[in-house]
């Protein structure tokens, strides 16, 4: 190769090469727009490590998968803002397979048009399910799309529903070539029922099975949402630990579960090839 081709080719090559990008995803997770309670989580759900590990770039687009209150969102909205796109694909309004839906899209939506110098690029999508059938009703994106799906501790809703087989080729398809699904959840021990009825966890080699059998490839896997106090055996499962306390009344009562702190969650990363 002639050097000065060599010269030039190399620095366009590197430029070519980004990858998460830790001072914006910092500064995003430091911003003053975020909500107090939420920021208390961050000791137990990193956010950092975790969208380092999901290769979450700032030109991409993302889909996060049913944000619920937007506990992420407002990391990925400001991080994703000037380059990329987020697309947050919540629940229908008019789902009434769930009678929390409708209420939960209507407060997520109110929160993004309190803040519009934060949240106005954000997309809103319906991304449903017919329950009774396990077959796509309203996508989130279109297919081959998309540099990333994400999700956080919703598994649990699609195996007691009977939609994961669904969800997860649905994933896979609206994902480009090469394209990631990053997965946070309540993670099962081994040995433990988990489906005999809905507690929130769920087993890690069923996840990995799902996503295999939809067409990913495992890539890596991430450690730091483990937590060893949690032994994954309550009353009404998951919720009856922090943040939701369900259940619980006295400050007497919640103390031991405060000490426990959040779940143990599984991180992992699938690659669409």
């Amino acid at each position: 190769m002639p050097k000065l081709l060599s010269i030039l080719l190399v620095p366009l090559l590197a430029a070519q090469v980004v990858f998460a990008d830790d001072a914006a995803l910092q500064e995003a997770i430091s911003g003053k727009h975020r909500t107090d309670a939420y920021r208390e989580r961050d000791q137990y759900r990193h956010p950092l490590e975790t969208l380092k590990l999901f290769d979450v770039q700032p030109q991409h687009t993302v889909v996060e998968i049913w944000p619920g209150g937007g506990w992420y969102t407002e990391i990925l909205a400001p991080y994703l803002r000037a380059e990329g796109k987020l697309i947050a694909a919540h629940y229908d309004e008019n789902d009434k397979q769930a009678d929390y839906r409708p209420g939960s899209r209507q407060r997520f939506e109110k929160k993004l048009a309190s803040d519009p110098a934060v949240y106005d690029k954000v997309e809103v999508t319906s991304l449903m399910f017919d329950e009774s059938t396990d077959k796509l009703v309203l996508p989130a994106a279109k297919d081959g799309s998309v540099d990333r799906v994400v999700t956080f501790r919703n598994a649990h809703g699609w195996v007691s529903r009977g939609i994961s087989e669904a969800a997860f080729t649905h994933f896979f398809a609206i994902l480009k070539s090469g394209g990631k699904l990053g997965i946070v959840q309540h993670m099962a021990d081994p040995e433990q029922d988990w489906m005999s009825r809905n507690i929130g966890y769920v087993g890690r080699d069923y996840i990995i099975a799902q996503a295999t059998r939809a067409g990913f490839q495992l890539e890596t896997e991430g450690f730091f949402n483990l937590n060893p106090k949690d032994n994954k055996r309550y009353e009404i499962g998951v919720w009856q630990l922090p943040p939701s306390l369900r259940g619980l009344e006295t400050d007497a009562e919640k103390a031991p579960y405060r000490a426990i702190g959040e779940s143990e969650r599984m991180t992992l990363v699938f690659r669409k090839p």
